[in-house]
């Protein structure tokens, strides 16, 4: 949309969500609950996690202060922003029986609010480009997906740190935001100095930071927020092999790894739910207590629930080896044969929020090294 780059001010970063919320949006954003960092609605800047950072490893997450006054100085917390756009309980449609003996269908009319994402990054990006191709197709009729999605306004952050279980750069999902996005901020705290350089990504952001007199930035300013990104980008140590994943995928069905991760993994579920692209779900029909209405609403699933499965004579998949297999060739195999893309970003988070710590990056290189072994 437009190439310049512009100097924000925290006084003007504020302006922006004040901006934003005059326009009728419902602002939601990172904030500390519970020492964790979840995405929640926020009225000011002061609302996000300021001064605080993130420690990742697989099966571990915790905080703690930073020396500085950071705005987005974490990274990524339990919370996606699917659950705004794909909630996890929705009400489909209603059927009604009425006195002349007919039925009166009505699809769910819950009003679509207006909302503003703060401090998406670029991996949340992708993965919410990779739910449009999920939800925005003629199978998906009764949900809202589209119509929130159309009102949504992105207000991005480019990642300038990572912890140890961010993988994005290997997925080809960040750390930089490079589209969908109607502003997108970098963030520079310096000795004197803390402010953010601004993109416009859309004719809605350039409308809505049009009363804010923002200067352009210098080239050293657009220089060092270029500069932390890409160090960023360079000291990403966990690795996918994108390109052939899906290859080595499909000859592992009889890999021995699928024993070992099984006799790990106790099923929880923890990687799908905190997972931004998984779509699994449910229906359930909630009958009223005359009986004559009948709710139908849909409920977030998993593919490691033994139901999930289930067809007349019982699951499919009924061990933990063949539900894991099921879940990770989906992930990184099938995806690019059902939609074009790999389902994975490399967000970290089913790493992180393994109970048990199961890498799947680790799992992927293993079932790699299994398959050459046994070529040799």
């Amino acid at each position: 949309m437009d190439a310049s780059q512009y100097i924000c001010t925290l006084e003007q970063f504020q302006q922006i969500l004040d901006a934003l919320k005059n326009e009728g949006y419902k602002t939601y954003g990172p904030t500390l609950q519970n020492q964790v960092i979840i995405y929640d609605e926020i009225q000011s800047a002061q609302d996000l996690p300021i001064g605080w950072m993130d420690e990742q490893d697989p099966g571990r997450y915790r905080l703690k202060p930073r020396s500085d006054k950071a705005y987005f100085g974490y990274n990524l917390g339990p919370h996606s922003w699917k659950k705004y756009l794909f909630p996890p309980r929705e009400k489909l449609f209603s059927v009604r029986r009425q006195e002349n003996g007919l039925t009166l269908f009505q699809e769910s009319d819950t009003p679509i609010e207006k909302m503003a994402f703060l401090g998406v990054r670029a991996c949340e990006i992708q993965a919410i480009l990779i739910q449009d191709k999920v939800f925005q197709n003629k199978i998906d009729t009764y949900t809202q997906y589209k119509q929130r999605r159309e009102q949504l306004f992105i207000l991005a952050v480019n990642c300038t740190r990572s912890v140890n279980t961010c993988f994005c750069v290997s997925m080809g999902a960040g750390p930089e935001v490079t589209e969908s996005y109607d502003l997108a901020l970098t963030e520079i705290i310096n000795e004197k100095e803390h402010y953010f350089v601004l993109q416009i990504g859309s004719e809605r952001g350039r409308l809505l930071c049009g009363p804010l007199s923002l200067v352009k930035a210098k080239e050293n300013q657009c220089q060092s927020a270029k500069a932390l990104v890409k160090k960023n980008e360079e000291q990403m140590m966990r690795r996918v092999d994108n390109e052939h994943v899906h290859e080595m995928l499909s000859k592992s069905w009889d890999c021995k790894r699928w024993d070992k991760v099984a006799k790990r993994c106790i099923n929880c579920a923890n990687c799908t739910l905190v997972c931004p692209t998984c779509f699994c779900s449910t229906s359930e029909d909630q009958i009223s207590m005359d009986g004559d209405q009948v709710d139908r609403w849909q409920t977030w699933d998993s593919c490691f629930n033994l139901s999930h499965s289930y067809i007349h004579g019982g699951p499919i998949r009924e061990s933990a080896k063949s539900r894991y297999r099921q879940w990770l060739t989906h992930k990184f195999g099938t995806w690019w044969d059902q939609f074009g893309v790999s389902g994975c970003v490399g967000c970290g988070r089913c790493i992180a929020w393994c109970p048990v710590g199961i890498d799947v990056t680790e799992e992927l290189q293993e079932l790699k090294n299994e398959i050459d072994q046994d070529n040799r």
